[in-house]
């Protein structure tokens, strides 16, 4: 009969101030915060009574509308009319404050209240917490005990939720004083650890108190689940819903939000559409939050029909998320016409709304991905400057990234040195750029850079410095940066960092010393120290430890094919032709499914794909004949083709024909054919570039007088004049 309340109040023809103020507070049980403003409103036009109950109450419903302004009007009343002084309305007047970010006019609240409680000073640590000021909240958690204020246990669940990633050991101080003032099996008190030791990292001393919780809640399982999300368990965190479901658990708004996020991980469509059935029959149908998640969960599961769908059930409640989620999964999806036409209707009829900075950062990240345009993250750049955006750090640094994924390095570092403020994130996005454009010393310059101006490092920086290092030769360099993370910076080493240290040994031929460290490792050996070591292999022709990188690779992920393929291109340069054919035949037995090699290219703002001896694109004959052109002008120049890359037992002629006929050599002779004189090209492809198309390409960038950038799936190659930026070394 709760709902019902509001409308018998609503009824009674004459009300007294004691029917008001009853019919104010079930809106507020109700949540019908507008309401509450409107009959305060009434209530003091009218001179009706007002009491620090009243004022609370009203706060209240202030913060939830984030309306400060209204309740700033609240608070001179309280001045006026001296209630400013009960620590009731104090505390209500610091958490509307804070969560309407007006932490200083909290603080100041705090500072003149003349009596102060447990509340009120849990009220602010709540306050610096929801605004990330951890150190703030620490040092008040702090000076709350020397004035001899007692925690209680909601003042722990709070400071533990302000103690993760690096002050993760201060939480781990405050948990003595749980257990020593018995609130060890506070259940509020345990779903702040599990969220502290998940978001520092900790997934399994996370997964160890929710285990050893004597009662749980949806709080509980939802921290659980989100703490394997975030640190990338997603079959752990599916594991654990299904654990959830079958306890009972009602799934509320975070539950939703949070599953809809593991299946925009996992990417399973069915999974997809379960959820959005359960939610239909829940409670938030109508809400835009989990509309808009359900959206992003289709865009990832490519769904785009079913996505469009969504966002036009929420015509009138559309926000400047919705609107950014439906434009980012077209980029992301190759709908590009579809994603210009939808930013121009926001713009034109969004209702007032209109894109914001991470409007254009999530736009320029999806422009980043290979089947998005490349001259739409120019658009995009030059609509945030008109804007006036490009210079927010989260839309500086995704351009940052959107060039250096897109070949061009040189525009990443003018965004780069143009940032008003950079983060870590702008400092590792420039090293890794650097490095993936095989400019190793100019990565290693910006660390340097950085080290200047000491700046706080982390693990990703380490693998960008490694990583530069490996693709400029720089051997011993490399591996001084390894022990110095170690040593000099406390960073542990991952498994990618390790992955990282065995490719720059094995790309330099020292494949005793990448075997050497294998051993030496602290864990056992992942994929991707296996896979960069059977590379490596394949490169250098050592047919005895590439057997044994192949098996290894092989019984880890037994349906990847490149495991099958690398070790098979192995034994066929090596003329091992039976050996090649029983990982064929165990291939077929698996049902492994080799990878088809695919190169595009894109030409205004069109993208077209060719995969190896490809005859089906319209300019078929065209394409074809310019190859022989080439072909020709190639052999002029003393260009013998390395059949050795060809890894099929048949006559040389033959062999030579199938390399002329490789997908991106195709994709090169359009973009010769279709562009003008001089024009850059730029080629994406999804497997390696072989070495006798490296050094076509390289020939070609001085025969036909063209900057080329190839795009494969190791690294960026920028031609130019006859020469590689990889100096050959990749």
């Amino acid at each position: 009969m709760l709902s019902q309340a509001p409308k018998l109040f609503e009824e009674i023809p004459q009300r007294d101030q004691a029917h008001s103020n009853n019919l104010l507070f079930e809106y507020s049980r109700n949540h019908l915060n507008q309401k509450v403003l409107n009959l305060f409103s009434e209530i003091h036009r009218s001179n009706g009574f007002i009491d620090g109950s009243t004022l609370s109450c009203v706060l209240k419903a202030c913060s939830c509308l984030s309306n400060q302004n209204f309740g700033k009007q609240v608070h001179c009343y309280c001045i006026k009319t001296r209630h400013e002084v009960n620590v009731s309305v104090g505390t209500s007047l610091i958490d509307m404050y804070m969560k309407t970010n007006g932490v200083y006019d909290g603080k100041r609240v705090f500072d003149e209240m003349p009596e102060r409680n447990v509340v009120s000073w849990t009220s602010l640590l709540t306050g610096y917490t929801q605004n990330g000021l951890s150190n703030h909240a620490w040092e008040l958690f702090v000076q709350m005990q020397m004035e001899g204020i007692k925690p209680n246990y909601f003042t722990f669940a709070t400071v533990l939720a302000a103690s993760s990633g690096n002050m993760v050991e201060k939480g781990l101080q405050i948990y003595c004083q749980v257990i020593k003032l018995g609130f060890e099996t506070n259940t509020f008190v345990c779903n702040s650890l599990v969220n502290m030791f998940s978001k520092s990292g900790l997934v399994e001393y996370a997964r160890i108190m929710f285990e050893s919780m004597e009662n749980r809640n949806a709080v509980s399982w939802n921290g659980m689940i989100a703490g394997f999300v975030q640190n990338g368990h997603d079959l752990e965190a599916l594991e654990l819903f299904y654990r959830m479901r079958i306890a009972g658990i009602e799934l509320t708004q975070m539950i939703f939000a949070t599953v809809i996020k593991l299946c925009s991980n996992l990417k399973q469509l069915s999974f997809a559409r379960q959820l959005h059935c359960r939610v239909l029959k829940s409670a938030f149908d109508s809400d835009c939050n989990i509309r808009t998640a359900l959206m992003v969960a289709y865009n990832k599961c490519c769904e785009m029909d079913d996505a469009y769908s969504l966002f036009t059930t929420l015509y009138g409640f559309r926000n400047v998320v919705s609107w950014t989620a439906m434009i980012t999964g077209y980029l992301q999806n190759g709908g590009k016409e579809q994603a210009a036409s939808l930013f121009c209707q926001m713009s034109r009829e969004g209702g007032g709304i209109k894109p914001n900075e991470f409007t254009f950062s999530s736009v320029i990240n999806a422009c980043a991905a290979p089947m998005a345009a490349v001259e739409q993250g120019k658009q995009c750049h030059g609509i945030s400057i008109k804007a006036g955006y490009h210079n927010a750090l989260c839309v500086s640094s995704a351009l940052v990234t959107m060039y250096a994924k897109r070949g061009s390095a040189e525009s990443a570092h003018e965004v780069f040195k143009r940032q008003r403020d950079r983060d870590l994130i702008s400092w590792n996005s420039m090293i890794t750029c650097f490095a993936q454009h095989g400019y190793g010393k100019k990565a290693l310059e910006i660390f340097k850079e950085m080290q200047a101006l000491e700046m706080k490092m982390d693990g990703i920086t380490f693998i960008g410095v490694i990583c530069a290092c490996t693709h400029a030769g720089l051997v011993e360099e490399g591996r001084s940066y390894f022990d110095s993370m170690v040593k000099d910076y406390q960073i542990k080493p991952t498994m990618e960092h390790y992955a990282c240290m065995v490719d720059l040994y094995s790309r330099a031929g020292k494949l005793k010393e990448a075997m050497d460290l294998i051993n030496e490792m602290p864990f056992p050996a992942g994929a991707t120290v296996w896979r960069t070591l059977l590379g490596a292999c394949r490169v250098h022709l050592n047919v005895e430890l590439g057997k044994l990188a192949g098996e290894k690779l092989i019984s880890l992920e037994p349906q990847d094919s490149s495991a099958y393929v690398l070790l098979s291109n192995i034994y066929s340069a090596a003329g091992k032709w039976d050996e090649r054919a029983k990982v064929r035949k165990l291939m077929d037995a698996r049902n492994v499914k080799k990878e088809a090699g695919y190169s595009w290219i894109e030409v205004k703002s069109k993208t077209h794909s060719f995969k190896a001896c490809d005859r089906s694109h319209p300019l078929t004959d065209r394409i074809y004949a310019k190859i022989e052109e080439l072909r020709g002008k190639l052999k002029d120049c003393g260009h013998h083709p390395d059949t050795s890359f060809v890894l099929h037992d048949i006559e040389e002629d033959r062999k030579e024909a199938i390399l002329f006929q490789h997908s991106e050599r195709l994709a090169i002779a359009f973009g010769l054919i279709v562009t003008p004189p001089g024009t850059p090209l730029q080629i994406v492809k999804n497997l390696r570039v072989c070495g006798d198309c490296h050094t076509v390409i390289k020939l070609l960038s001085l025969l036909e007088k063209r900057d080329i950038v190839v795009r494969d799936s190791n690294r960026f190659h920028h031609f130019k004049n006859g020469s590689c930026s990889c100096g050959d070394y990749w």
